[in-house]
């Protein structure tokens, strides 16, 4: 598994989580739809850390509570 798809997954996760589309999570983290449909479809395979910040705080989170979940803390990433 890549760093990619543990982020892609988590980001799906949370997007069907809130009952949000990827349009709104664009939105509410102002960064461009394109943007994230490409982390989303794991087109993007290392998002900026500003990315993931702004992609955080457009969901509610810290940093810290968007990449604490076990598959980031427990998968061994294989090389992209």
């Amino acid at each position: 598994m890549t760093y990619s798809d543990v982020i892609r997954k988590r980001l799906e996760y949370l997007i069907d989580q809130r009952g949000i589309t990827v349009n709104r999570l664009a939105t509410l983290s102002g960064i461009t739809q394109s943007t994230v449909e490409n982390i989303v479809h794991g087109k993007t395979c290392n998002p900026k850390l500003k990315t993931l910040h702004r992609l955080a705080c457009g969901l509610g989170m810290t940093v810290s509570e968007l990449l604490d979940f076990p598959e980031m803390n427990e998968t061994i990433f294989d090389d992209e």
